[in-house]
């Protein structure tokens, strides 16, 4: 992987292709991995730019908590490492969260923002404490609980559920912690959503688990510029179960 420093952080990406550049964004606990069936299906369009958020995959992880919006000024610094004055983001999950932050921090360098299995409704009260909780109870017994329980809501797609527990399995115990009391603590942005300019597109699977399909149809319905692309029968991994329909999608949205 390609690595550069920022807050004495060492960041790891991986760039494939050639195009307009395409930054797509992990989600949580995982790692820039999860994108490699659907990247053979847009190297030929896309500059694809694929980072490791910070504590995940070969990403350091930082010793102080942190917030979406520093996930965002990574970002930010990466295309600035790699000379790049704007993107298209694509977000997956938590990563969808970073992209949203990203986008209220600098929305003059989105050229466009994609949402796969995401929301952009901040947690409520009791979600906010059961993140807490989460976190508390990894810092005392490790990862275990919180890797079954994500793992059993996944996807109906056992194969991807198996490559998913074992990736889950592979991240720093410190990088769950963190973006778990970073997305506690996200902002809202739907507001931000409807009072932006640029493309918007919406893949999410009807059979999502983790976040439903109604969140996605909720951003569609304020948002009438949306593109919703929902995929029958899929998780929340559509670009491991369904690569082909999400590169579609993405390729529809950008071309």
């Amino acid at each position: 992987m390609i690595k550069f420093s920022r807050d004495n952080l060492s960041l790891a990406f991986e760039r494939f292709g050639h195009g307009a550049p395409l930054v797509l964004i992990h989600g949580f606990p995982l790692d820039h991995t999860i994108w490699d069936e659907i990247v053979p299906l847009l190297k030929d369009d896309f500059d694809l730019i694929l980072p490791d958020l910070r504590g995940f995959g070969q990403s350091d992880a930082a010793d102080a908590d942190y917030a979406m919006r520093d996930l965002a000024d990574d970002l930010a610094a990466l295309l600035d490492h790699l000379g790049l004055e704007s993107a298209f983001l694509a977000g997956h999950s938590m990563g969808g969260y970073v992209a949203l932050a990203f986008a209220s921090a600098y929305p003059r360098r989105v050229r466009g923002l994609a949402l796969v299995a995401s929301q952009a409704a901040a947690d409520a009260p009791e979600r906010r404490q059961g993140r807490y909780a989460q976190a508390w109870n990894i810092a005392e017994n490790g990862i275990g609980d919180t890797v079954a329980a994500m793992t059993e809501n996944l996807t109906p797609d056992p194969r991807v559920r198996k490559f998913v527990h074992d990736l889950m399995r592979r991240q720093k115990t410190s990088a769950y912690i963190g973006s778990l009391k970073a997305m506690a603590e996200r902002a809202d942005t739907m507001q931000a959503l409807e009072e932006s300019a640029f493309p918007l597109l919406l893949v999410h699977g009807d059979a999502d688990g983790l976040i439903p399909v109604e969140r996605a149809r909720e951003i569609q319905a304020r948002v009438p510029r949306a593109r919703l692309v929902e995929l029958p029968g899929c998780g929340h991994m559509p670009m491991m179960e369904s690569p082909r329909a999400a590169a579609d999608a993405f390729l529809g949205w950008i071309t």
